[in-house]
Parts: structure tokens; sequence; C-alpha cells
């Protein structure tokens, strides 16, 4: 179960995991990686990154990776399980019980 942060927003709380928050951190530190990908999808990514923006199909690569990480977490921070948890730990319910 992810570790969540409640905000106030307008008139309603929003919750975000804090590693959603922590990714949205310039300042991380990072490490390199070795990915073996196919030719054609490397020259597929090359070609697109300039036209979304990107300077090299590394940092679209990133971005996309990124992005992806993000929308999963999110999914599974809200999903009807986690809300589940959330519900009966608000109770008291331990989590050896859940």
């Amino acid at each position: 179960m992810m570790k969540c942060i409640k905000y106030f927003l307008g008139s309603y709380y929003i919750v975000i995991s804090k590693i959603i928050k922590n990714r949205l951190n310039k300042d991380r530190s990072m490490t390199s990686t070795t990915l073996r990908i196919p030719v054609d999808v490397v020259e597929s990514v090359k070609t697109i990154a300039p036209y979304k923006g990107f300077s090299g199909y590394q940092a679209l690569l990133k971005a996309d990776i990124s992005e992806r990480l993000c929308r999963d977490g999110t999914q599974l921070t809200f999903s009807k399980q986690a809300q589940l948890i959330v519900a009966l730990k608000k109770p008291g319910v331990p989590d050896s019980v859940i």
C-alpha cells in the first residue's frame, strides 16, 4: 500500500501518493541503465521526439516511462482495493487484519 499525502485544494481534499509527489521533484538522484531496444523502435522514437518538443530520443523515453509510472501509480493509489484499505484504517483496523 502506498503512503499518501492529503492536500486541501479549493473546497476538497486530494490525495497524492508520496511516490508520485517525489517524482515531481526535479532534483532527484539519477542512475544509469542499459536497455536493449529494437533498432526500428529507437528510429521511430528519434523521429517522433522533435515533434513532441524533445531535444533527443532519450528524453522522450524517460518522459514516457515517467508518465506511465505516474499513471500506474495513480491507478494503484485510487483503486477500489486501496480505497477499501484506507476506509478500514480510518476506524483503526490494524494492518495485520487487513
